[in-house]
């Protein structure tokens, strides 16, 4: 699937790098307000940027937001950032966000990618999210409300 439908999954040092070396690199973070609000997001500041906050599903129904990728398109436009910009989508753990990026790459944007390990990562052996791999567990910049 990786290649046919989006650009594929990257890891979030790779992400991270692309994002501070390519000036119109964007990150849209597609989980939930409520996610957001009580786990955390992502910081770019130290490149200037702010994440684009999208949800893909809604929260509590699950529903998939209605023409996500236009209000993504609408979002970069109000940015300025152009269609080959190179777009990594993240979520939880990489499900959520390679929908959406298969999505956006269907709205005729070129380089959709995936951040495969997400924000928190896979569970570990305790079903416990953040201890194996993900942004977090990277020790990449983050912040908390």
């Amino acid at each position: 699937m990786p290649g046919a439908s989006y650009r594929g999954d990257v890891t979030v040092e790779a992400a991270w790098a692309a994002l501070g070396a390519e000036p119109d690199a964007v990150l849209i973070d597609v989980r939930t307000e409520a996610e957001w609000a009580y786990v955390g997001v992502p910081s770019l500041d130290e490149f200037g940027k702010t994440p684009i906050f999208i949800e893909w599903q809604m929260f509590p129904t699950g529903d998939v937001k209605q023409d996500f990728a236009g209000l993504v398109q609408a979002e970069l436009e109000e940015r300025g950032i152009g269609r080959e910009a190179s777009l990594f989508f993240i979520c939880r753990s990489g499900s959520r966000s390679r929908s959406a990026a298969i999505a956006v790459t269907a709205g005729g944007f070129a380089n959709c990618f995936n951040i495969g390990p997400g924000f928190e990562g896979p569970l570990n052996g305790d079903r416990h999210r953040s201890a194996v791999s993900g942004w977090r567990v990277a020790g990449l910049p983050w912040s908390q409300t």
